[in-house]
């Protein structure tokens, strides 16, 4: 069992950074492969970025690719995900994920999931 609780979320500028964090319990972080995706108001949730078990293998979607980073510290059980560039259409609740199997595209199924932090970003 790992839970997961996501932070950093808020309010934001256009062309403004926001950096997420996701502090997962449990010793076995290293064994899961995480992801993030978002959801925003009336829409599907959509796969952000995933990072392999080690960090050593990431996968972006989209208009994320360029703009986000994301990162994970084995040692603190946490992953990150650094926004740059932030825009109008990002505003979403951003959710962060742990899957057994380890990220082999850009997809990633999340056998456990975060509450989810909001990110706004107005013009």
């Amino acid at each position: 069992q790992v839970q997961l609780v996501e932070s950093g979320g808020g309010l934001v500028q256009a062309g403004g950074s926001l950096r997420l964090s996701c502090a997962a319990s449990g010793r076995t972080f290293s064994t899961y492969a995480m992801g993030w995706f978002r959801q925003a108001p009336g829409k599907e949730r959509e796969f952000v970025a995933g990072i392999s078990r080690t960090g050593g293998v990431i996968y972006y979607v989209g208009s994320m690719r360029g703009r986000f980073t994301i990162s994970r510290d084995n040692g603190k059980n946490t992953v990150y995900l650094q926004m740059n560039s932030l825009k109008p259409e990002d505003t979403a609740v951003y959710y962060c994920a742990a899957d057994r199997a380890e990220i082999t595209s850009a997809h990633l199924d999340g056998d456990y999931w975060g509450q989810g932090t909001q990110v706004t970003v107005s013009s």
